[in-house]
C-alpha cells in the first residue's frame, strides 16, 4: 500500500497552494500531489498501484457545485457538480440534451451520483496494460514500451495515436462537450484562465504520460457551455460490448442546425477512437449548405476516419465509426438511411 498524506482544502486558493505545483512522480506520472473529489477513477488507480501520490487534497468542500446561467446566455457548470446532477438539471435537459444523454450513457447510476464533472474531464484511459502495473506502459513509465501495439488492442485507438501509445480517452461526457464547443475554466498560481475543451486533452505524441494541457498547479473549476445547445437536432450513439457499465468501442455525438433538408451547421465528435474526442472542423465545414442525404453523411463520416489506422484486433472500428456516425445523424434528424447503415 502506498502511503500518502491527506489535506482538506477550504477554498480554491488553499487547494492550489496545498498542491504546490507538485513535480511528477518517479515514473513521470502522476503528480506527487493529487486532487480528489468523487475519486471514482483515482481510487482505482491507487488500488492498482498506478497512481502513487504522496499527498491527496480533498476538494469536496470548495464552492464549485453550482450550475449558473452566464451573462451571454450560456451555462456554467461547476467542477464539483456530480454527473447525475448535471444530467438531470432542468436547464441542461432543456437546452443541452446532448450533454445529458452522453452523461447518462456512462458508468452506472451509483458512480454518476459521486463522480464529478471535473473528474470526468480528467479520468485516465482504461487500457488493460496501463492498469496492469506488472506490464510495460509508456503512459505509466515513459520509455518502457507499449505492449498494446502488438498485443490485445481491440479497445484501442485508430486515430491520433503514436508509436508510443494507442490508448483512448474513456469519457462519454467529453464527446458531447466537444460538439457543444465547451470551455474549461482553470485556476492556478498565475490566476484564472479558460481553455477550449477541444484543446484540453492531448494526443500522445512523444509524451503519452501527459494527458492534458492542464498545468501542474492548476485546478479545473468549471465547464462553460455557449448559448447554442443543438436542442432540436442532436444525438449521442454509443456502441459497446454490453448495454450498461461499459466503455465505448465507438461513440458519436452530433449536433445539427437545419433549414429544411439543408445543413446550416453540423458538428460531430467521435469517442473511443483516440486520446481525445475526435473532431474534424474541416469536414464539418464541408457540410454547411449541403443537403441531408445518406450519401452526404456517409462521405462526411468517411472523411472523419480517412487517417485511421487499424491494428490486429481493432481494424473493425473504422467501418464501425462510419456506421455509428450515420446512426447518430439518423437519430438527430429522425430519418432513416436504410441499407447504408445496416
Amino acid at each position: 500500500m502506498n502511503r500518502f498524506s491527506y489535506a482538506r482544502a477550504t477554498d480554491v486558493e488553499h487547494a492550489i497552494v496545498a498542491h504546490g505545483g507538485g513535480t511528477r512522480g518517479q515514473h513521470g506520472n502522476p503528480q506527487v500531489a493529487a486532487f480528489i473529489a468523487g475519486g471514482t477513477n483515482l481510487v482505482d488507480l491507487l488500488r492498482e498501484h498506478v497512481a502513487r501520490p504522496s499527498l491527496l487534497i480533498d476538494i469536496n468542500r470548495l464552492p464549485l457545485k453550482a450550475i449558473e446561467t452566464t451573462p451571454n446566455g450560456g451555462l456554467k457548470i461547476g467542477a464539483l457538480v456530480t454527473n447525475s446532477n448535471a444530467a438531470y438539471d432542468e436547464e441542461v435537459m432543456r437546452r443541452y440534451p446532448l450533454l445529458a444523454e452522453a452523461i447518462l450513457a456512462g458508468a452506472s447510476a451509483q458512480i454518476r451520483n459521486v463522480a464529478t464533472v471535473g473528474g470526468n474531464l480528467l479520468q485516465r484511459t482504461r487500457c488493460h496494460y496501463f492498469y496492469d502495473a506488472g506490464t510495460p506502459c509508456n503512459k505509466r513509465e515513459p520509455g518502457s514500451g507499449c505492449p498494446a501495439m502488438h498485443g490485445v488492442n481491440r479497445i484501442h485507438a485508430i486515430l491520433g495515436a503514436s508509436e508510443h501509445c494507442i490508448a483512448v480517452h474513456p469519457s462519454d461526457m467529453c464527446v458531447a462537450l466537444a460538439v457543444l464547443d465547451a470551455t474549461v475554466h482553470l485556476s492556478g498560481r498565475d490566476g484564472a484562465r479558460a481553455m477550449p475543451l477541444v484543446d484540453f486533452h492531448r494526443l500522445p505524441g512523444n509524451t503519452p504520460q501527459i494527458d492534458t494541457n492542464l498545468r501542474d498547479d492548476e485546478l479545473v473549476t468549471a465547464v462553460e457551455l455557449p448559448p447554442e445547445g443543438f436542442a432540436a437536432h442532436h444525438a449521442y450513439v454509443k456502441v459497446r460490448d454490453r448495454a450498461s457499465y461499459a466503455f465505448a468501442l465507438v461513440s458519436a455525438a452530433v449536433g445539427l442546425q437545419l433549414n429544411g433538408d439543408t445543413i446550416h451547421e453540423a458538428r460531430c465528435a467521435l469517442g473511443g477512437v483516440a486520446h481525445k474526442p475526435w473532431r474534424d472542423t474541416g469536414a464539418e465545414a464541408a457540410l454547411r449548405g449541403a443537403r441531408l442525404t445518406p450519401q452526404t453523411v456517409r462521405e462526411f463520416a468517411t472523411a472523419l476516419v480517412r487517417d485511421a489506422q487499424g491494428r490486429r484486433h481493432n481494424a473493425f472500428k473504422i467501418e464501425l465509426a462510419i456506421r455509428t456516425v450515420m446512426r447518430a445523424f439518423e437519430a438527430a434528424t429522425q430519418t432513416s438511411f436504410g441499407e447504408l447503415t445496416s
